[in-house]
C-alpha cells in the first residue's frame, strides 16, 4: 500500500501529461478484459491438465498361449453335425441370432454360448432314444467373432470377424482413430473368468515399426479408442 501511494505521488508530481478521463477509463476496461482473458486461459489449461490425468486402471489379460480355453460357439458360427452311424443326417448348420440350431428329429437346440464338447454331449443324449447309433460329432467349420468398437473412431459400431484379428486391425476396420482420437490410449474390455476386465494398450509403437506382441480380439470384446488430451 505504501509503495502504491508513493507511485501515485510521483506520477502526480511528474511533468507527464495526464490522459483524458474517457481514455483512462478505456485503458482500465481493456486492462480488466485482458486480465480476464488470461485468467480464463489459465483456468482452461488447469482443467485440461486435470482431465489428462484421469487414467483407466489396466489389467493384463492372461497370456493367450497359456490360457487356451475351449471354443465357445456364437451366433453366426457354422458347425457341422455328423452322424457316423446315420450319415444321411449329417449336415452343416449356421447358429441363428437366437443361438439355436434346428436338427431333424429333435428340433431346436441351443448352441450359442456352449462349447463344442458340451453341445456334442447334449446332442448324443437327445438322439439316444431316436437312433441305434447315437454317436454325434460336432466340428466348427467357420467362426465369427463379434466385437464392439467405439470411442474416438470414424465408424463406431458392432463388427464380426471370421478370422483371427488383432486389436489394431479391428480399429482399422472401424476407420481408424478420428481427429480427436489417439492410438496411445486404447481400452479393451473383456470377460475373463466371469468378470469384466480392462486392458489399456498403447498401439503407437506398432505404427512406428517397433516389434510388438499382438493382442487378438475375442468374442464379446469392447474396444474403446480414447481421445487425445490436446
Amino acid at each position: 500500500m505504501i509503495l502504491l501511494a508513493s507511485a501515485v505521488r510521483n506520477f502526480v508530481h511528474s511533468n507527464l501529461p495526464l490522459a483524458p478521463l474517457p481514455t483512462r477509463w478505456k485503458c482500465l476496461a481493456q486492462g480488466r478484459q485482458y486480465g480476464f482473458t488470461l485468467s480464463s486461459c489459465f483456468l482452461l489449461l488447469v482443467l485440461l491438465s486435470f482431465a489428462s490425468c484421469e487414467t483407466t486402471v489396466s489389467t493384463n489379460f492372461p497370456d493367450e498361449s497359456l490360457a487356451r480355453m475351449p471354443v465357445t460357439l456364437s451366433p453366426g458360427d457354422v458347425i457341422k453335425v455328423s452322424f457316423p452311424g446315420t450319415t444321411e443326417l449329417s449336415e452343416s448348420q449356421t447358429i441363428q441370432a437366437d443361438g439355436k440350431i434346428n436338427l431333424p428329429f429333435v428340433g431346436e437346440v441351443a448352441a450359442g454360448g456352449r462349447t463344442i464338447g458340451d453341445l456334442q454331449s447334449t446332442l448324443e443324449a437327445l438322439y439316444k432314444p431316436q437312433l441305434q447309433n447315437a454317436t454325434v460329432v460336432v466340428t466348427l467349420e467357420r467362426s465369427v467373432t463379434p466385437v464392439v468398437i467405439g470411442g474416438a473412431v470414424k465408424k463406431p459400431g458392432k463388427y464380426a470377424f471370421d478370422r483371427p484379428t488383432t486389436v489394431l486391425q479391428a480399429i482399422m476396420e472401424a476407420g481408424g482413430a478420428d481427429q480427436f482420437g489417439t492410438l496411445g490410449k486404447v481400452s479393451v474390455v473383456r470377460v475373463v473368468g466371469g468378470q469384466q476386465r480392462t486392458q489399456v494398450l498403447d498401439l503407437r509403437p506398432i505404427l512406428q515399426g517397433k516389434p510388438t506382441k499382438p493382442l487378438y480380439v475375442h468374442a464379446g470384446d469392447i474396444i474403446m479408442v480414447g481421445e487425445s488430451a490436446f
